[in-house]
C-alpha cells in the first residue's frame, strides 16, 4: 500500500507541475487514460477530489493544494536522495569501515591503503583494531580482515596477504649470557615476552611445527603486553625472547639488532583474508579498495 501511494502521489505532483495529463503521462511513460485512472484511484482511496479538470487545464482543489504542500517537498527530498545514490555509484566516494587485528592493520592494510587513497580523494577508510571474531553485519562494518580459519563460511573472503611465518627472536645482549634454545622445549628455561589478546584475555600461543607435527609451548617471563610493537621494543632492549611475525622482525634481524632462533621449527599460519557479507551490494568505492588489497602471488 505504501509503495502504491508513493507512486500515485508522484503522478499527482507531475500532473500539477505540467498542468496537463498528456504531458505528465509522457514524462511517466504511460498512457493518458492509465494516468487518469491512477489519479481517480488515489482520490477514491482518500475520499476527496484532488484535481479540477477541464478540456484545457488541470488545477488542484483545496484538498489537493493541502496535500501537495506536504507531498511536493517530500518527493523532492526523495528525488535528491536517489540522485546522490546514483552519484555514489558513478563516482567512487564514501567511507569504508574495516575491522582488523593489529598486525593486519600495520602490515597488510596500511601498505595498500597508503598507495590507494591518493588516487581517490572522495573515499575515506576507517580501520578499527580488534582481535575478536567480529560480526561485521551487526557491528556495521563494511569488511573485516582475519586469518582464513577465523572467517565464517557465509562470508566472501579475498586473500590479502601471503602466509604468515612466525619467528622467535632475542637481542645479542640477551644471548650474551644465555645459551640459544635448540628446541621449543628449551624455551621453558628462558624469559619470554607474552602477548595477551585484549578481547579474550588469553596469551597468544607459541606454536611450532617440524616433521609435520605441531608443538605448543607455554612460556613465562616478567613481561606481558597487549601490543606487538611493545613486545618488539622490549625484545630489542634485551628483556627476553619474542614470538612474532617474521615480517615485523626481519629488518632488525638483518641489521643485527635481533637474533632469530629455532628456525627449523618455524610455524606458518594461514594468510589473511578480507571478508564481507555475501548479501552486500558493493559500492564502486568498496570494489576499488578490494581490488587494491587483493594479494597477487
Amino acid at each position: 500500500m505504501v509503495g502504491e501511494n508513493l507512486r500515485d502521489l508522484n503522478a499527482l505532483v507531475l500532473v500539477v507541475e505540467e498542468g496537463s495529463f498528456t504531458r505528465a503521462a509522457a514524462r511517466l511513460g504511460v498512457s493518458q487514460s492509465a494516468l487518469s485512472q491512477t489519479i481517480r484511484g488515489l482520490e477514491e482511496r482518500l475520499g476527496l477530489r484532488l484535481l479540477n479538470r477541464s478540456t484545457r487545464s488541470v488545477s488542484p482543489t483545496e484538498a489537493g493544494d493541502r496535500l501537495l504542500a506536504r507531498v511536493q517537498p517530500a518527493m523532492q527530498e526523495i528525488h535528491e536522495g536517489l540522485t546522490q545514490l546514483t552519484e555514489l555509484r558513478e563516482k567512487p566516494a564514501g567511507t569504508i569501515r574495516i575491522t582488523a587485528d593489529e598486525f593486519a592493520v600495520h602490515h597488510v592494510l596500511w601498505p595498500a591503503v597508503e598507495r590507494f587513497l591518493p588516487s581517490y580523494p572522495d573515499i575515506g577508510v576507517e580501520i578499527i583494531t580488534d582481535y575478536a571474531r567480529t560480526d561485521i553485519v551487526s557491528d556495521r562494518y563494511d569488511a573485516g580482515v582475519r586469518r582464513g580459519r577465523l572467517i565464517a563460511q557465509d562470508m566472501i573472503a579475498v586473500p590479502v596477504s601471503a602466509d604468515i611465518r612466525m619467528a622467535v627472536v632475542g637481542s645479542p645482549a640477551y644471548f650474551a649470557s644465555r645459551q640459544r634454545p635448540k628446541s621449543p622445549q628449551d624455551l621453558i628455561e628462558h624469559a619470554c615476552i607474552n602477548l595477551r589478546l585484549p578481547n579474550h584475555g588469553e596469551f597468544f600461543a607459541w606454536t611450532f611445527r617440524k616433521g609435520g607435527k605441531e608443538h605448543r609451548i607455554k612460556v613465562r617471563g616478567q613481561l606481558v603486553f597487549s601490543t606487538l610493537p611493545a613486545i618488539l621494543t622490549a625484545a630489542m632492549a634485551g628483556f627476553g625472547l619474542a614470538y612474532m611475525p617474521e615480517l615485523m622482525i626481519r629488518p632488525h634481524v638483518d641489521s643485527g639488532r635481533l637474533v632469530e632462533v629455532l628456525g627449523p621449527w618455524r610455524q606458518t599460519f594461514e594468510r589473511y583474508h578480507l571478508y564481507y557479507s555475501s548479501r552486500r551490494l558493493a559500492s564502486p568505492a568498496f570494489s576499488l579498495l578490494v581490488d587494491a588489497l587483493r594479494y597477487r602471488e
